[in-house]
C-alpha cells in the first residue's frame, strides 16, 4: 500500500509561509539600516540638533529616496503583519475583510501623507 502525503496535503491559513516570513525579515533589516544611517548622521554632526539640522540631513535626493523606501517597507511591514493577526484572530469573514480594507485605507494615507512631508507637495 503507497501512500503519498505530499501531493494532496491541504493546507489552510493564507498560504503565504516563507514569503510572508522573509519580506517581513527584509523590511526589518532596511528599518534597521536606516535607523543606523540617521543614527551616525545625529551622532557625528556637529553643532546643536535643532530643526536646521534635522533638515539638512533629510534635504538631499538620495536621503529622501531611502526614506520613502524604508516608509514603504515599513507600510509593507504593516500590512504583513496585520494580515496576519486578520487572518488569524478575526474568524467572520464580513469583519476581516472590513479590517483589512481599512487597514488598506489607511496605510495608503499614510503613503500620501510621507510623499507630502518628504518633497513638500
Amino acid at each position: 500500500m503507497s501512500v503519498n502525503y505530499g501531493s494532496k496535503r491541504i493546507v489552510t491559513g493564507a498560504h503565504y509561509g516563507l514569503r510572508d516570513w522573509l519580506s517581513q525579515r527584509v523590511t526589518a533589516g532596511l528599518m534597521a539600516l536606516f535607523t543606523i544611517v540617521v543614527l551616525a548622521q545625529v551622532v557625528f554632526s556637529r553643532g546643536p540638533i535643532g530643526y536646521e539640522k534635522w533638515a539638512g540631513i533629510f534635504a538631499s535626493q538620495w536621503m529622501k529616496v531611502l526614506t520613502f523606501s524604508v516608509i514603504v517597507a515599513l507600510l509593507w511591514h504593516v500590512w504583513v503583519g496585520m494580515r496576519d493577526v486578520f487572518m488569524d484572530y478575526i474568524k467572520p469573514v464580513g469583519l476581516r475583510l472590513v479590517l483589512q480594507i481599512f487597514t488598506i485605507v489607511w496605510l495608503t494615507g499614510c503613503a500620501g501623507w510621507a510623499i507630502q512631508v518628504l518633497w513638500r507637495l
